[in-house]
Formats: structure tokens, sequence, C-alpha cells
């Protein structure tokens, strides 16, 4: 791996000529020598010249931003596309560039959590898992929006098996729980399994019990939907991530925050 350093104002044509075309990463450095901005490429030369050529385009909105800011590009060259696409997320998680999205919010990736005690069952959707002790994590998941329906989907659908009331937890936390009592089965092993992607049979499990309730029945298009966006996230999230870790051959589990995405690029075969 080759670092090398590279010092113009506005970026000089022998800047343009000197950059190789090899994978890699660059960052960009502002007029105060702030890194303003993490990027890879396959080919530097290539990518770069394209932040160059960038035209009055919405497409090319981001690449005129990074070039109105740049002072100074630094590259650093990589053996390969994924070595390059792991060293950019290390980069961005680390510094967290002003200009830069993906990968800089790793610590909000949702978590969902399962405490269970006689006949009862408690569930916690949260980004602060560290906050809450006594919880069996499950994740980390990527995408928010399935992961918060399908969780507040499971916490209705379970509200018409027993008593169920929502835990006080602080809005600060942007975190959401639900307790249920007095369940007549055992819902935690099928949950349990459903969340680290193994099995479906909770779906099952629900549909089953759900038929034997009027006031469920009575709901039928709201059960059908709730169970769709539980489906939905089964495919999404759960056992996408399961096939990640078995790719990557990655055995801690729950999968950190800050390791979700790079586990999605280690997963990857060799990227040409």
């Amino acid at each position: 791996m080759t670092k090398r350093k590279t010092n113009h104002i506005k970026l000089g044509e022998e800047f343009w000529a000197s950059l190789p075309g090899t994978p890699g990463i660059y960052r960009v450095f502002d007029a105060d020598d702030v890194l303003v901005y993490v990027g890879k490429a396959k080919n530097l030369r290539r990518r770069l010249g394209q932040y160059r050529n960038a035209r009055r385009l919405k497409a090319h909105r981001k690449m005129r931003a990074v070039m109105k800011a740049a002072v100074r590009i630094e590259t650093e060259t990589c053996e390969t596309h994924r070595a390059a696409l792991l060293l950019e997320l290390r980069s961005i998680q680390v510094h967290q560039p002003r200009l830069n999205v993906a990968g800089v919010f790793h610590f909000m990736y949702p978590m969902i959590g399962i405490k269970t005690g006689t006949r009862s069952l408690d569930l916690i959707l949260t980004g602060k898992p560290e906050v809450f002790s006594g919880f069996e994590w499950h994740g980390t998941y990527r995408l928010r929006r399935p992961t918060r329906r399908a969780f507040f989907a499971l916490t209705r659908l379970l509200a018409f098996l027993g008593p169920s009331k929502k835990m006080r937890l602080d809005r600060n936390l942007f975190s959401f729980g639900a307790s249920f009592a007095e369940l007549e089965a055992d819902w935690a092993s099928p949950a349990r399994e459903f969340f680290m992607g193994e099995s479906p049979f909770l779906l099952e499990m629900l549909i089953l019990a759900l038929a034997d309730r009027g006031s469920a029945r009575a709901k039928r298009e709201d059960i059908q939907e709730d169970l769709g966006l539980l489906k939905k996230f089964w495919k999404q999230e759960a056992l996408a991530l399961r096939r990640l870790r078995q790719q990557a051959n990655f055995s801690v589990y729950p999968v950190p925050q800050l390791e979700r995405d790079a586990l999605r690029i280690l997963a990857l075969t060799e990227i040409p």
C-alpha cells in the first residue's frame, strides 16, 4: 500500500497528470486543511477525473460541492477494490468528514433486545444497546425504517395474545420497548431464531395463535399488513444479515454496530 500526499492550490495540472490508475482512496482537504470528504475508486485517475469534469447537473451536485471545498487531495493506493472500500469506511468512521454521509451514522443502526421471564416477554428497539441491561441483543440491522416498522408490527400482534404495556424509555435515546405478560406459549425461542435469520417459524406461530382470537379476526386486514412487514424484515434484514455472516465467516453475534458496514464488504467475493 502506497501513500502519496499532494499539495496544490486548487489542484494544478501536475496533480491531475500524476494520479495513478489503481484502486485506492482519496482524502479531500479544505483551505483550513480540514478533512471534508473521503472517497474510494477502482481507478483513482478515472474517478478524480470525473470530479474535475463535473457539470452543473443534479447528479453532479455532490462532486461540485467536494471540488468547491478542495484545496488539497491526498491519495492512497490499495491492492484491491475491496481493500479500498474497507479503508474508505474506516477513515469515514474515524474522522466523520462533513461531506460524507454513508458510513458516518453506524451508531444509529438498530438492534432488537429480548428479555424473558415466566410467561412474559420484553422487547426493545434501540441504537443504544449499551444503555439497557439484561437483554439478549440481535442485529445489528442496517435499514432503520423496515426494522422499526417490523418491530412495531410484532408488538401490535403480540398485544392480541396477552396483557401488554409500553416501556417508559428516555426519548432522547430514540428507543422503543414493550412488555407482554401471561403469554400462553414460549415466544422467546422463535423470536430469537427469527431475529437471527435462522427460522421464520415465528410468523407461523403468530398466524396460528391469532386465528383463535376474535379480536384479531375482526382486524384481519391490519393483521395481514403487519405480518407482511415482518416477512419483509425477515428477508431484507434478518436473513440477509445471517447470510453475510456466513459468507464472511464472521462468528461474532450480535454484529457490533461499528462492524455492520464492514461485514457487507467482507462478505463480497473479490470485487473487480
